[in-house]
């Protein structure tokens, strides 16, 4: 007579085991200790064989029905259960010890290092992020390009189109470190143009400095020896790095200095969105010293002949000139210097994209809500203020990662 779930659940344990038979030769031993253990007895090439299924309630009566069926279906089909099984454990430790993610850390034990710490910290963040969720478990030899192309196009529905691109690049790294060691034969990100897969987008590109050359930048900013006023909005426009029409348009009631944040009305932004800048102490210093200067109007920087309009954009480009930076940054410079370093720093893409008001409604729900990711984006906006004054100091400079 088959088992009931109740007859299992009440079994009581006795001096010696005993067993409580099921249908087709499943069976339920009880232990002295209450131990409830699934068994089967069968032969196979005329010899006696038990064959485990678990415990209960770990494993409960039906699925130890559905066990014990299958491994008798192997069995007439002439396999030995039990040897199948192991069979199987062992191709899934192989499988697992050549998955992506393993051959990762292998091929990353090699690269890292003659990379930066923080480098090296940012890509394996990056990796864990967007690549390892993906494919990270799969046998890096069977990776197909439709994954990669599906893990692509996961990460552009976010906006994060330079992200896709870069994971993809890092993930052709891997497989062909797999393919030198002879774990993969081929690698497929050489069947993957980004461009087929994910959607184009016109960039204008602006002049700015590499990261070798920002220290200099930064040290002539603070030696500037033009108006005041102007080394200040360039000083505010590297902490903050908005829009250079965002900054010399700004009026003081946009500020809460006691509160260090910065709300730009949507009327002065591109998106047409109200935006939030979370002001570093640094950012606040500036703009209380400014307040010193221009606190009296309603502008944070007027033009030098009329007041009641802002400085004009090719005033911070004339200082950058002065300094000697002619054609090679600009004041929008400052904002594809910023998003580089925080990527390389470990900070969330979502977190510096909101920052730099990049994203549009369509493209991630919700991540233009100008309050959006505010705590972490506070932090990030901290951590950048203080990078950006240990390169100016020649301080030696510690790898940061994103909390």
């Amino acid at each position: 007579m088959a088992l009931s779930d109740t007859a299992v659940r009440k079994a009581k344990p006795e001096a010696k085991p005993y067993n409580l038979a099921d249908a087709a030769g499943l069976y339920l031993q009880v232990t002295p200790a209450g131990g409830k253990l699934w068994r089967w007895n069968y032969r196979h090439e005329g010899k006696q064989k038990t064959m485990a299924f678990g415990s209960y309630p770990d494993v409960p009566l039906a699925d130890a029905r559905e066990a014990h069926q299958t491994a008798r279906k192997l069995k007439a089909t002439g396999v030995d259960p039990m040897a199948q099984r192991k069979t199987e454990k062992v191709a899934s430790r192989i499988a697992a010890e050549n998955s992506f993610k393993s051959v990762a850390e292998q091929w990353q034990a090699q690269w890292k290092p003659t990379k930066s710490e923080r480098h090296a910290l940012s890509v394996w963040r990056r990796l864990e992020i967007d690549v390892f969720p993906a494919i990270g478990s799969r046998p890096v030899s069977e990776v197909k390009p439709a994954e990669l192309v599906a893990m692509l196009k996961k990460i552009a529905e976010r906006g994060a189109l330079d992200i896709a691109k870069r994971c993809l690049q890092m993930s052709g790294q891997v497989f062909r470190y797999a393919v030198a060691h002879g774990l993969a034969e081929r690698n497929p990100v050489a069947d993957i143009k980004p461009s087929d897969v994910l959607p184009s987008r016109k960039t204008k590109n602006f002049a700015r400095v590499g990261a070798d050359e920002l220290p200099d930048l930064l040290r002539k900013i603070e030696g500037y020896g033009g108006a005041a006023i102007t080394r200040l909005a360039v000083k505010l426009l590297a902490y903050t790095f908005v829009r250079t029409g965002e900054l010399i348009g700004a009026s003081w009631d946009e500020f809460d200095l006691d509160g260090a944040v910065w709300r730009i009305p949507k009327e002065r932004m591109k998106m047409e969105t109200p935006h939030i800048v979370p002001l570093s102490k640094q950012a606040v210093e500036v703009l209380r010293t400014l307040h010193l200067i221009t606190g009296h109007g309603v502008l944070l920087f007027p033009g030098e002949r009329d007041h009641e309009k802002p400085m004009s954009n090719n005033t911070i480009l004339g200082a950058l000139k002065r300094m000697g930076y002619a054609g090679q940054m600009t004041g929008h410079g400052f904002r594809g210097v910023a998003s580089t370093e925080l990527h390389e720093m470990g900070f969330e893409d979502a977190h510096i994209e909101v920052q730099l008001s990049h994203l549009k409604r369509n493209r991630v729900a919700g991540a233009y809500d100008h309050s959006k990711y505010l705590k972490p984006r506070a932090a990030m906006m901290q951590a950048w203020a203080d990078h950006l004054d240990q390169l100016r100091q020649g301080a030696k400079i510690l790898a940061f990662k994103a909390a």
